[in-house]
Parts: C-alpha cells; sequence; structure tokens
C-alpha cells in the first residue's frame, strides 16, 4: 500500500501533464484546464451555505487523499453504493488491456471518510482534486449530505458517476469486472492493487463491504490461476 501510494503525489499531480502523466487519454475525452476550472467554478457556485466544505472519499482518497484537511471522520453516504463501473483505460489500465475504476451509483448506502477542507486554501486544494478526478470529467461533483460517525449531518461534496461519459459500464458483475481488474495495470500501479488496497483500509476501519471482500479474493484467485499457467 505505500509504494502504490507513493506513485501519486501531492508533487506528482501539481507537475503532472494530464495529457500524459495517466497515460495515453483520448483526445475527444481528455478535458482542459479550462473545462476543469468552469466545473469546479459550477460546483462551488452551487455550495449550499457558508459552512465548511468537506470532501466525501470512498476509494483511494481514503488511503491517499493528496489534499490537505483540517479534519478527518467516518461518515456513511446514504442513497448511493460503490460500484466499479467506469472503464480504465489510463491510470492503472490502458486502452488495450482496460481495467474498471470505482464510482458511485444510485441505492444502497456507502461507509467512507469525510475530509474537512481549510476554507484559507480552499480553491487550491479543489484544483488539485480536480486535477486528479476529472481528468475526463467521468464523474458529476455534488452536494450531498453525509452523516459522520457521531451522528452531526455535513453537506459534502461527492463524485458520482456520470452515466452519459463514454466509458461507463453498466455491468458490474464479479464475474465480468474480476477478470478485468486482475489484469489490468498501468502508469500509476496495478488495478488489483487499488482493490486490495481499498478492501485493507476499509477492513482496517471496521467498514468492511462484503461485495468489495469477495470481489478482491476472486482477484486473487485468478491472479493465483494465471501465474501457475505462467509457471
Amino acid at each position: 500500500m505505500v509504494e502504490e501510494a507513493g506513485l501519486l503525489t501531492r508533487e506528482f499531480l501539481l507537475k503532472a501533464d494530464c495529457k500524459t502523466a495517466f497515460g495515453e487519454i483520448e483526445e475527444s475525452l481528455l478535458w482542459t484546464c479550462e473545462q476543469r476550472a468552469a466545473s469546479l467554478a459550477a460546483t462551488l457556485a452551487c455550495r449550499p451555505d457558508s459552512g465548511p466544505v468537506w470532501i466525501f472519499g470512498y476509494g483511494s482518497l481514503m488511503w491517499n487523499p493528496v489534499f490537505e484537511a483540517e479534519e478527518v471522520v467516518a461518515a456513511t453516504l446514504h442513497g448511493w453504493h460503490r460500484a466499479f463501473c467506469l472503464r480504465l483505460t489510463v491510470g492503472r489500465g490502458t486502452a488495450q488491456q482496460p481495467g474498471r475504476m470505482l464510482a458511485l451509483k444510485e441505492g444502497g448506502s456507502t461507509s467512507g471518510l469525510a475530509f474537512r477542507l481549510p476554507e484559507a486554501h480552499l480553491h487550491e486544494e479543489l484544483e488539485l482534486l480536480w486535477k486528479r478526478e476529472m481528468v475526463t470529467g467521468c464523474y458529476l461533483p455534488s452536494w450531498r449530505e453525509l452523516r459522520l460517525e457521531n451522528g452531526q449531518q455535513v453537506t459534502a461534496l461527492v463524485f458520482i458517476m456520470d452515466p452519459r461519459h463514454p466509458h461507463y459500464e453498466a455491468d458490474t458483475c464479479s464475474h465480468t469486472i474480476a477478470p478485468l481488474i486482475a489484469c489490468a495495470s498501468g502508469p500509476l500501479g496495478t488495478n488489483a492493487q487499488y482493490l486490495f488496497s481499498l478492501e485493507q483500509e476499509l477492513n482496517r476501519r471496521g467498514m468492511e463491504d462484503r461485495a468489495l471482500s469477495e470481489l478482491a479474493q476472486q482477484v486473487r484467485e485468478l491472479q493465483v490461476c494465471h501465474h501457475r499457467l505462467q509457471g
């Protein structure tokens, strides 16, 4: 997990050229700096109040947030669940051997972490977050209610899958996605290690996700079979 986190650092993101840093991105999908800035401005224009801005982390943000936060609290998002519904052709996959990336789909609930951003550096931290998450505009940044572990409710920014995106995949059956995750890799590491790191982080925090753990076990078994065949 330390090795994986080291691949995507704050310094890397600040210097990264989005055209090349994450792998080969289809030009038609790659967002410009201006598009990311417009998306961020539009999202902030919908900011519900003048209270603190919270970010909900449900994937790699949980173990490698990169941005600075003044407070980190366990939280639950109701109405949305984790799903590997984003075709992954950069970062931890390629167009030739795509993997699957995590997003949120409607229904159920998700346990994760809420990060309270410092107001003094809010725009700087959000620009970095947009550069990380919105390279191809695959998510819908939305304001949603979170319940913190102490029972408090806060409004947070949540990155939800945009089902209109060309890389949206409706089929998230484990038998479909496990072979993809087991084999995919890219400039930021392997798709499987992303899954294993998330499983480890959730278990460490007492947030076990049974479906995700079962998927991780399938991926491990596929990797063992693959290594045996190669041997």
